[in-house]
This record gives C-alpha cells, sequence and structure tokens, in this order.
C-alpha cells in the first residue's frame, strides 16, 4: 500500500531552533511541534507537511516569507536536493552551538549523567574540502530534479554521484562537491565522461545489472591520491578505463580495481585488485606515519583527527608506566598516537586487515610496546585475555556507531581501569554506554569535536574515571 499523500500547509512559521538530525524546530499557532528542514532560526516560512506523527510534524519549506538574518547562501549547487551538508545556510559558530547542545542533551538532558567538566567544542579549521575520501555511486538512471521531471524532452540518463536521502537506487549526478581537494571533482567527472563516450553501462541498483559500479577516491594532505573502482564482471574495457584515467591524472598514486557481483555495494569481503602504482597512501601525524589501503579505516578529516586524538590523549594524562588497552584500534592510530608516553598498548580490532596495518604501521614507525589482536571485541576481551596481557591501568575505547557491546561494558568493568578515554562519533550510544558503566565511573570531563562541519554529526569525548 502506498503512503498517502499529505496535503497541509503551514503559513507564517517562525523557526526557532536547531533541532536534531540536522533539522530545525518550530511550532504551529496551536503549539504543535514542528521539525523542517533546511531552515534556520529567525527565518518565517510556509511549510508543506510531509509527515505527521502523533508527537510532532515534519515539513518542508515551500516559500521563504522572510529569510534569517544569519542565514547564509549555500555554496554548493547541489544543495538540498544531496543529503549531505545540510546546514550549509547556518553559521558555522552556530553549527558549533547546536553541536555543543546536542552532546550535553544526550549526555546530561536524556542520559541524566552528571558532567562536571563541560569543555567547548572543538572546531575545525577547515569547512570545505576537509575529506580525505569518498565514494561516488554510478547509476544508469540518475535523480532527476522537478524542473527536470517539467521536461518533457528530459529523459533519465547516467550519473555518478551520491545516494539522494534514504533511496538506496536514488543517485544524484554530482558536478562539483565541495567536500574533497583535488583532484577528487576532475577524476570523477573524468570517469563519467570516459564511461558515456565509450558506452559502458552505468549499474542498475535496484534490478543489479550493469557494469560500472562505484568510484572511491582518497587523497593526502600530501599530494597522494588513491582511486578504486568497482566493476560488477571482468571485461577488456577495465584496463581500458583504468589506463585512460591513469594517462589523464598522473598524481594518482595507487590505481585499483575490485570485481563486485553481489547485491550490495561492500568492498570488505573482496579483493582489491592493484593495478598501478602503490599498493597504499600515507598520512602522517605527529612524526608517526600511517599506511592506508583501499580497505583502510582513516579518520576522514585528518586535521581533526589530530585534534581528537590529541584531547584523548590529553584526558588519559599518561605517565609513562601505564597498561593502556585500546578497543575498536582500527589500524592502531590512537595506540600509536599514545605509546610514547604508556609503558604498553594493547589494540583490539575486529578487522583482520585493519589489524595487520596497524602490526605494519608500528614497525614502521619504530614502535615496539604496542600489540595488535584481531576478532569480534566481545569475543576478544575476556578476563583470561586480560589476565595474559595485563591489566590496564587505561582504556580508551572509540567504538562504532552502534555502541558497545553489553558484554564488553561488563568486561570494562571487571577490568576496573582507573581511567576509561572514551570517543565516540554517536552521543546517544555513548550516553547508554557510561549509563551502564556509571555502576564503576562518573563522568569527569567531556570534549565535543567538530569532524564534519556543515552536518549535524559530532564527535565526542567522555573522561570517565573510577568510583574509589
Amino acid at each position: 500500500m502506498s503512503r498517502k499523500k499529505l496535503d497541509m500547509v503551514l503559513e507564517n512559521i517562525t523557526i526557532e531552533a536547531v533541532a536534531a538530525e540536522g533539522k530545525a524546530l518550530a511550532h504551529t499557532a496551536e503549539g504543535q511541534v514542528v521539525f523542517v528542514e533546511f531552515a534556520v532560526p529567525g527565518d518565517i516560512v510556509d511549510i508543506r507537511v510531509i509527515r505527521k506523527k502523533k508527537a510532532y510534524l515534519e515539513g518542508r519549506i515551500i516559500n521563504l516569507r522572510q529569510a534569517s538574518p544569519d542565514r547564509l547562501e549555500p555554496f554548493c549547487s547541489h544543495f538540498g536536493i544531496c543529503g549531505g551538508c545540510r546546514w550549509q545556510p547556518l553559521p558555522y559558530e552556530q553549527q558549533l552551538a547546536a553541536k555543543q547542545q546536542q552532546v550535553y542533551d544526550q549526555l546530561v538532558r536524556i542520559g541524566h549523567l552528571e558532567v562536571p567538566e563541560f569543555l567547548p567544542i572543538i572546531g575545525s579549521d577547515k569547512t570545505q574540502f576537509y575529506r580525505n575520501k569518498l565514494e561516488f555511486t554510478f547509476s544508469d538512471k540518475k535523480w532527476l530534479t522537478t524542473e527536470q521531471m517539467a521536461d518533457a524532452g528530459t529523459l533519465p540518463t547516467p550519473g555518478l554521484g551520491f545516494h539522494v536521502g534514504k533511496f538506496f537506487d536514488k543517485v544524484l549526478d554530482i558536478e562539483k562537491c565541495w567536500l574533497q581537494p583535488d583532484p577528487s571533482n576532475a577524476i570523477r567527472l573524468f570517469c563519467r565522461k570516459y564511461a558515456l563516450d565509450n558506452g559502458l553501462e552505468f549499474y542498475n541498483l535496484r534490478e543489479n545489472r550493469g557494469f560500472l559500479r562505484n568510484l572511491f577516491v582518497r587523497t593526502t594532505d600530501d599530494g597522494q591520491t588513491m582511486v578504486i573502482i568497482c566493476f560488477a564482471h571482468q571485461s577488456e574495457h577495465i584496463a581500458g578505463m583504468l589506463d585512460a584515467m591513469t594517462d589523464a591524472f598522473p598524481q594518482i598514486t595507487s590505481a585499483y580495481y575490485v570485481i563486485n557481483n553481489k547485491l550490495n555495494d561492500s568492498i570488505g569481503d573482496l579483493e582489491c585488485i592493484l593495478y598501478k602504482g602503490n599498493e597504499a597512501i600515507y598520512e602522517t601525524m605527529e612524526g608517526l606515519r600511517f599506511k592506508i589501503g583501499p580497505k583502510s579505516f582513516y579518520q576522514t578529516n585528518a586535521g581533526q583527527a589530530f585534534k581528537l586524538y590529541s584531547a584523548a590523549r590529553r584526558f588519559a594524562d599518561l605517565k609513562g608506566d601505564e597498561t593502556v588497552y585500546d578497543l575498536y584500534t582500527g589500524t592502531g592510530t590512537i595506540a600509536q598516537f599514545v605509546s610514547a608516553k604508556a609503558a604498553k598498548v594493547i589494540g583490539i580490532e575486529y578487522v583482520p586487515e585493519a589489524i595487520a596495518d596497524a602490526k605494519l604501521n608500528a614497525a614502521c614507525n619504530g614502535i615496539t610496546n604496542c600489540e595488535f589482536f584481531a576478532g569480534d571485541m566481545k569475543d576478544v576481551l575476556t578476563p583470561s585475555f586480560i589476565a595474559a596481557h595485563g591489566k590496564p591501568d587505561v582504556m580508551i575505547v572509540d567504538p562504532p556507531r552502534a555502541g558497545m557491546h553489553p558484554d564488553v561494558v561488563k568486561v570494562i568493568l571487571e577490568a576496573s581501569p582507573s581511567k576509561i578515554v572514551y570517543v565516540s562519533c554517536n552521543p546517544a550510544s555513548q550516553a547508554r554506554d557510561c549509563a551502564m558503566l556509571a555502576a564503576g565511573y562518573r563522568i569527569t570531563a567531556v570534549q565535543p569535536v567538530d569532524m564534519f562541519p556543515h552536518t549535524q554529526h559530532v564527535e565526542n569525548i567522555c573522561l570517565l574515571e573510577k568510583i574509589s
């Protein structure tokens, strides 16, 4: 059954504040809560209601009657259609204030946790072209704007860009993205043109047919570039496309391809085949060098990653004789970042390839006091593991968005480190986990960090100290 289309328009609505999930907050004349997309506090707007819930409405602006004095002109031509960078009209200072409030609300107002010291959010030096990795999707039927659909002569055409909203099969063709520095845009535009000029079939995500699936671009601050193209099947056209791309962009230092004939776009379980160039690119941080392969995880805002890890290390306040456990260590970046101030660091991570990179990175950096182990956290971090490798004095945890498994929290409580430094990309799951840890720990400081300007996402660090 199709969803019933709402035909409700609210006029002269004043936007009051920034709300959750990148939306803004307003109220109807009757006092009902309305969440509005792409709005700025102070706007006076007419809204079309797109979703009606018992406790609130969700709406979209159809007429901006009076713009807020704070409203900025979006810098991206794809604003409002592309799902990213939703806060472009909002001044950056207000974005930071909203993210600080988001962390406070999750920990204190919703989580009912006591926070004695709430440090000001650390902003990003770069608010454009700050990402070092982007993934684009090929689609044989690109998303059409309302204006394009109104043009009877416009037919669905292939596109290369980002998924639109929550639609798995809708891809917006991107002309210029402001997230990743050169040569990211030029490489994407070249690949699209080459494919169209040579009649290569873009993928149909709904019917799972076609040839070209995905394009990954990874860059570093010192000019290294890795490109990975995912194809649905083997073909003589692979070499032609990769040769043309690397000839056009000699700055590409690593060129890979992947054959993906699965029903999803993930490449974690697939072989990445090096076609030309180096097997990896490298990032440097405070004298340390980190290998980044086609599947490696590395913080996508490298400049802010340094600030994030520095804040975590400051919270850990290591004296040099501690045993540190770094849970969800990834490629061991935080582990190695703190290793000079610790006696021993134990890193645990689910992805075997990441642990292989962590070991290689540590060896290349001349670090001998780090050990790394691969496996599911709840299976590896056991009382017997801790007995074998030493009781932790400090634990640093940086779990995925879902947070920590209750079994992991239980083992942490049993291990009883003096401090826990909890780094999170999701303050909601962090608040839940901190509530579970409250059986033995109290939060003594909180440090939000903005990793993704113009989005609602925020990273946060909680320092938890053992209750004596």
